[in-house]
């Protein structure tokens, strides 16, 4: 007779419990520091890669490709910075009971585009006005 073993299953957030409960936030609390923990070593890997980088190279199309690669580099760790301030302000904001909440509405934002997305401050529907006049704006 075969034996059952018990699959368990792994917490999702869901709409059938009261919004932002502790068991998520403390979700979303793993969930951004997970996050945040895989920038900053991808990070150390990157400057690594920049200190152990040849500084001059004899060719020059050598060098130009390698100077392409290097600002590139940077410019990757600038975005994993600003990043991380958002993730940052994330869990500044579960410590302080306002994650999950648009910052426009005050309206819960939808779980699944926290679960896509967990430094959202803006619901969708905040967020496409937002966009839609920025756009207005830019074509002036």
């Amino acid at each position: 007779m075969a034996t059952k073993t018990k699959k368990r299953t792994e917490y999702r957030p869901s709409d059938d419990e009261p919004f932002m409960n502790k068991k998520q936030r403390e979700y979303f609390r793993k969930k951004l520091q997970a996050w945040r923990e895989d920038i900053v070593r991808e990070s150390r890997e990157t400057l690594v890669h920049l200190q152990n980088g040849e500084a001059h190279a004899p060719d020059l199309a050598d060098r130009a490709s390698t100077e392409t690669e290097r600002s590139l580099e940077l410019r990757t760790r600038d975005r994993q910075r600003k990043l991380i301030a958002k993730i940052d302000e994330a869990l500044e904001r579960i410590d302080e009971g306002t994650y999950g909440y648009c910052e426009d509405t005050g309206e819960p934002i939808n779980l699944k585009r926290l679960d896509a997305r967990p430094i959202a401050t803006l619901s969708i529907e905040a967020q496409e006005r937002h966009e839609r006049r920025e756009r207005v704006y830019r074509d002036d």
